[in-house]
This record gives C-alpha cells, structure tokens and sequence, in this order.
C-alpha cells in the first residue's frame, strides 16, 4: 500500500510539475497543515528518475515557502491577533499554542523563525507571531530562507538518494525529523546560553 502511495505521490508530483509544487509548498507555509513531507520528497524522487530537475525542484520549493510565509505575516498585521485566536481552531491550532510561541517571539523572534521552519508542526504558523510583533521584514526573510531551504533540501535530498527504497525513506524520515529537532535543541540551547551571558556582562 505504501509503495503503492509512493508512486502515485510521484506521478502526480511529475504532473502537477514545478507550479503545483510552487502552490503546494505555498499553503504549507500558511495556516493548511500540508505536510511538506508529501511535496518534496516526491519531488526528489521524481527529480531522480530525471523527470524534474533537482535544482528547479528545491527553488520552487523555497520560493513557495517564502511567499506563503509572507502571506502569513501580512495576514497577522491586517487581520489581527484576537481574528487569529479564533480562527485557528479552524487549522487545528490550539490557541494557546500561538500564545506559547508568542511570548517566547517576543523575546528570541529571528531565531524562532529560523527554528520554526526546521520543525514540524511549527511551520504552518510560526509566521503569525512575526506578523503581529511587524517583525522587520528583512530579518524575516532571511531567517525564513535559511530555515525553509535547509528543511527542502534535506526533504528532497532523501527523495533523490534513497527514492528507490521507499522502506528505507519510511525508516530514515523519522529519525531525520528526530535529527532535525535534536539539532533545534542544541542550537537553541546555546542561543539562550549566549544571550544570558550576554545580559550578565552588560
């Protein structure tokens, strides 16, 4: 059954081409819990059995990420906080979930954009604290770049170089995301550590 999904993820993927992939990655960085799991990773095998070009494949990916992260932000500055507590039920977004990240924003905002592109679960709205706070749009998409062309490249890197072996991309996807978030940790770890010590100087 599996195998079966696979292939069908990636004949549609090849139909669909770079646009569809474009859009796909678009809603995944707004409020649509679309997995980018299911985008890129076709994409990537896709792009091994030459039917996509591997370069144009991540591109599209990112550019998608980016624009959908910046409707994101500008939904937040136009349609406001409390709209967005109440509507994010709608997305299966408690709103104290936007809270935590909200708070935590405030303080550490670049760095929670970067992270928040890496992990799962984070993606689909971490752009929203960025919106409320009008977060500098500069920063915002630097840190949205970096994050988002790391998660695509290592999604369709794992389409491309172990595509043929759907058993295997079931067994790596999840200790990749484990990686992922482990990484996340540390480099947030750290961060604190550095700003805390930063405070104690000054």
């Amino acid at each position: 059954m599996i195998h079966s999904l696979v292939e069908f993820l990636i004949n549609f993927i090849s139909q669909i081409g770079y646009f569809g992939i474009f859009i796909g990655m678009f809603l995944e960085s707004t409020l649509v819990p679309l997995p980018s799991e299911l985008i890129m990773i076709p994409a990537g095998m896709a792009a091994q059995q030459g039917l996509m070009n591997i370069y144009l494949v991540i591109f599209v990916g990112v550019l998608g990420n980016i624009l959908g992260a910046v409707f994101s932000y500008y939904l937040a500055v136009f349609v406001g906080r409390k709209v967005l507590l109440r509507i994010g039920k709608y997305f299966f977004i408690k709103a104290e979930t936007i809270i935590h990240i909200e708070n935590f924003f405030k303080n550490h905002g670049p760095i929670s954009i970067f992270l928040g592109r890496l992990l799962p679960g984070f993606r689909h709205f971490i752009s929203l604290p960025a919106g409320i706070a009008k977060m500098d749009m500069r920063l915002f998409l630097i840190y949205t770049t970096a994050g988002s062309t790391i998660w695509d490249i290592v999604l369709t890197a794992l389409g491309f170089f172990i595509g043929q072996n759907q058993e295997l991309i079931e067994k790596n996807l999840h200790g990749i995301i484990a990686a992922v978030v482990l990484i996340c940790v540390v480099i947030l770890v750290g961060y604190v550590f550095y700003k805390k010590r930063i405070t104690r100087h000054r």
